[in-house]
């Protein structure tokens, strides 16, 4: 059996663990990773906003950059906020381990001085990050998503002159009513490849990657444009919720959560990679200011959490043909509104004017919806 020590460990090697581990070492930090896989080859896509990435990520990073993506709720409506897609492979190399130490092997218990392994191995540390992602549970709100990349040419039908979709709510997928609604999701991959993506934005239970990919075929269709059957595939399900607190260590002995394990994962959108990483700096400053608490910015973060919560909630108790609507009274508000409710992981002040400025503008059914939702939130608390 062997003990190792460190000032930081970080179990899970995602996008948030990896990040982490890499600025803690660059900031010269004695850094130990662990996974059960610490050489898999990343094959997701990752978008963000422009504005959310960190100066310190190189351009190379990002493949591509829509300035002024498009939605479509009950009309097109164009964002003025640049949107990004980025260069996976270029992001996993940017977040060098080669100043970390890393094992492969799966943790059976975290704590916040010490990770224990399946094989009895233990490292203790300063301070342990666990960057291990969300469960893969049916329980929990999942989104949803399958998808297909083509060439640029080919998507030109989809795309109607537009830089991206970032939502076409557009109700040519073949969902009937009354079903759970979806939406296309259109961003260039780089130069030449296009990816058009059927997505469920939150469900419990999300729909089912079969129907998500009968309704993109359906769209597609309409459009003019008929897969070959050749297409690369991307099939996406994670849950947008944290994993329960009783599953998780909580409390002073617990470890730092971190990436979509933590509040940094927006339930409402799934996003969380962005914010992770513009977020290991702040995780570095803490180690290095000996884990001192900042108060107000902690309570600022909670209370945006139960801000996007009952977002998410409101979400899921909308009915389908509300959907829609939701979004085209968020995206009326001002960018900068937008922006604090997307990306403000600790912007209360934001979030909050955010939410109630949207209000006044949902459909009497949309607001009688939230105020249920808030009724029966407050009747359990």
């Amino acid at each position: 059996m062997n003990d190792y020590s460190a000032d930081v460990a970080v179990v899970g090697l995602g996008p948030a663990g990896r990040a982490v581990a890499h600025r803690c070492a660059e900031a010269g930090l004695d850094v130990l990773v662990l996974d059960p896989h610490p050489a898999r080859t990343w094959t997701p896509t990752y978008s963000a906003w422009a504005d959310e990435l960190p100066s310190w990520l190189p351009a190379e990073a990002v493949a591509s950059t829509a300035q002024k993506p498009a939605v479509w709720t009950d009309h097109h409506r164009i964002i003025d906020r640049s949107y990004c897609v980025l260069h996976t492979p270029k992001l996993q190399a940017t977040l060098s381990l080669d100043r970390v130490r890393v094992l492969a092997g799966a943790a059976v218990d975290v704590t916040g001085s010490r990770v224990t392994t399946t094989d009895g191995t233990t490292i203790d540390a300063l301070h342990v990050v666990d960057a291990r992602g969300t469960l893969d549970s049916r329980d929990l709100a999942q989104q949803t998503a399958f998808g297909i990349v083509v060439e640029r040419d080919r998507a030109e039908p989809i795309l109607e002159g537009s830089d991206a979709w970032f939502m076409d709510w557009r109700t040519d997928n073949g969902a009937r009513p009354g079903e759970a609604p979806s939406f296309l999701y259109a961003v260039a991959l780089d130069d030449d490849r296009i990816l058009l993506e059927e997505t469920c934005l939150v469900g419990r239970p999300a729909l089912d990657l079969a129907v998500l990919r009968k309704r993109l075929h359906h769209r597609l269709a309409n459009r003019n444009v008929k897969p070959n059957g050749q297409e690369d595939v991307e099939r996406v399900r994670f849950s947008v919720e944290p994993p329960p607190r009783s599953l998780l260590h909580t409390g002073r002995s617990g470890p730092v959560l971190f990436g979509s394990r933590s509040n940094l994962m927006h339930p409402a959108t799934g996003y969380s990679v962005a914010a992770s990483l513009a977020s290991a700096d702040v995780l570095v400053d803490r180690f290095r200011d000996g884990d001192r608490p900042r108060r107000r910015r902690a309570l600022n973060i909670w209370t945006v959490q139960k801000l996007r919560n009952l977002g998410l909630r409101t979400a899921l108790a909308l009915e389908p043909e509300m959907v829609p609507q939701f979004f085209s009274s968020f995206f009326s508000l001002p960018v900068e509104l937008q922006r604090s409710y997307l990306s403000g992981h600790d912007d209360a002040l934001g979030t909050m004017t955010a939410m109630l400025r949207m209000f006044p503008t949902l459909p009497s059914s949309a607001r009688l919806a939230i105020a249920r939702t808030i009724v029966h939130r407050t009747s359990r608390s």
